[in-house]
């Protein structure tokens, strides 16, 4: 059986959703209401692959008349694809030029956690960050928009350059710590900026 998209695995969660809540599916045009969708033709669109790939069936060509026969989508609406966006110093800060290089596919079900649109990952590259069990080589996923607290592991510019680190507060003044005593602290001599805050640690088998 053929996997669903993103999309289409929401619009099926949707279906069965409504079918359960009132007994009866969701017309062309509540779907489309529902999603943002600019007319009916794009629902039409997706219901036709989605029962082409096995999820749903429909009889006698009516709006309702669409049927969820199987439930296996739930595992894939637990799957989240996280756009990896290359690499990131976890040493001495480096200048970075980041492009998508693919994704990585996660279990939000088990990692207990939820992406967002937001979601990214970065590959790590260097030992700074060991003293967080985090080594290279290693996917960290990060959230970007949000705000640090003292403590929390980031993606961050430091005057221009790319670095993982700790971020801590010496008063009102930020800085980023590494975990390995190798590296010095950084304080940033211009600018700070937040690229992303640690949400989780993929270790890929090596």
């Amino acid at each position: 059986m053929f996997e669903l998209t993103n999309r289409q695995g929401q619009i099926l969660e949707f279906i069965e959703h409504k079918q359960e809540r009132s007994g009866i599916v969701p017309t062309q045009q509540e779907i489309a209401d529902h999603f943002g969708f600019r007319s009916t033709n794009a629902v039409r669109q997706h219901l036709r692959l989605i029962r082409q790939k096995g999820f749903l069936e429909a009889s006698d060509g009516k709006a309702r008349a669409l049927k969820v026969v199987s439930r296996l989508h739930s595992l894939r609406r637990r799957v989240f694809d996280i756009p990896v966006f290359g690499t990131i110093p976890a040493g001495i800060p480096q200048d970075r030029t980041q492009e998508a290089r693919g994704c990585v596919s996660i279990d939000i079900g088990t990692l207990n956690f939820k992406p967002t649109p937001r979601t990214f990952a970065l590959e790590v590259r260097g030992d700074s960050m060991v003293g967080k069990n985090i080594v290279e080589g290693d996917l960290v996923i990060l959230e970007h928009g949000a705000n640090p607290k003292p403590g929390d592991v980031v993606a961050a510019l430091i005057d221009g350059e790319s670095t993982l680190k700790t971020f801590i507060l010496r008063g009102a003044k930020p800085y980023l710590k590494a975990e390995n005593p190798k590296y010095p602290d950084l304080t940033p001599a211009t600018e700070l900026v937040i690229q992303g805050v640690l949400k989780l640690v993929i270790r890929r088998a090596r």
